[in-house]
């Protein structure tokens, strides 16, 4: 579903934390056809203050007041995943195309029921999985295409950082490692990035298995996890997730193993792409936006304006990356 051309795409967010200052967003408004004139957050001074430092004209503490603002035609939503399907759902009904905050919501049922939303509305879903449309990634991406690598035989994901300074606070725990608010722990919250990723290079994955442990006991979810997949294509794959490593180690990195090479890149730190051939070993960087997420939120606005193709982030796709981290974590 498009929009009518013209229409000047009026967001409102329901959630204005940190992610919204600068990865995404200034991004609203530097994107011809687009503009932010409503917020809210459940606290009326912080959304005030927010609204006020962005010269956003209105602010709520209730979500469904900002979802039923007929100025508001289309809906951010960037709180934590526990409420997504809500907030989308009752966007999607009063007609306002909704772009979530990844995970797409706290479990794969959910994404289910998004979906299905959707699909009756006829009002369009996207996510905020803006790696796929940064140059960082693009360039992994038209190395395999090129064929540098040959068939992919392999893919290995080995990510480990320590804990955070909060995890040790056992009266005041991160919201990221509370079940009821995302859907799980950190694994859920970044191995989201890194499996997404995946599906948008190499395809979907159509078996998964994993294991999962909590080792430190710093909180309840998992701190430790492995998964195992095979995409369709016949590529396979595996991860090792550890939230709990030594202060002094951190590992971030994806190694993709073909017939004629090997190219290693990073999800988080981006890090040098290293492309390792029988002519060598190159090296690629590439620039970031200002704001991350600008190239996927330009995509989004040209799509409703009738000036664009489908975005490469929806509520299609990004469900399968929930799907793989339940099946991941049982």
């Amino acid at each position: 579903m498009s929009l009518n051309l013209e229409i000047m795409i009026k967001w409102g967010f329901i959630g204005c934390g940190d992610v919204t200052e600068k990865k995404s967003g200034p991004a609203f408004r530097k994107v011809e056809g687009s503009d932010v004139v409503a917020v809210m957050r459940r606290d009326t001074e912080k959304a005030k203050d927010y609204a006020l430092r962005h010269r956003i004209n209105r602010w709520y503490n209730n979500a469904h007041d900002l979802i039923n603002d007929p100025e508001v035609n289309a809906v951010y939503i960037a709180t934590p995943p526990g409420s997504h399907a809500e907030y989308a759902i009752a966007s999607m009904k009063a007609g306002k195309s909704v772009y979530i905050e990844k995970p797409m919501a706290a479990s794969f049922e959910e994404c289910l029921q998004i979906n299905q939303v959707s699909k009756e509305t006829g009002v369009p879903c996207f996510v905020a999985y803006y790696r796929r449309t940064l140059p960082y990634f693009l360039r992994v991406k038209q190395i395999i295409d090129d064929g540098l690598l040959g068939d992919i035989s392999t893919v290995q994901i080995k990510f480990a950082i320590p804990p955070y300074k909060a995890d040790f606070d056992l009266d005041n725990l991160p919201w990221r490692v509370k079940k009821e608010i995302a859907g799980a722990g950190y694994f859920y919250d970044l191995a989201s990035h890194q499996l997404d990723l995946l599906d948008y290079l190499l395809g979907e994955i159509e078996e998964v298995q994993g294991y999962k442990n909590n080792i430190a006991g710093l909180y309840d979810v998992e701190d430790t996890v492995v998964g195992s997949f095979r995409f369709q294509s016949g590529v396979l794959g595996s991860g090792s997730w550890s939230f709990i490593a030594p202060q002094d180690t951190r590992s971030d990195l994806i190694y993709f193993t073909g017939t004629k090479g090997r190219l290693s890149c990073s999800t988080f730190d981006f890090s040098p792409i290293l492309l390792e051939t029988s002519e060598g070993v190159q090296e690629f960087m590439e620039e970031n936006p200002e704001n991350i997420q600008f190239y996927l939120i330009r995509s989004i606005v040209n799509f409703l304006n009738g000036k664009g193709d489908e975005p490469i982030s929806t509520g299609t796709t990004a469900m399968r990356t929930n799907f793989v981290m339940d099946k991941i974590l049982g």
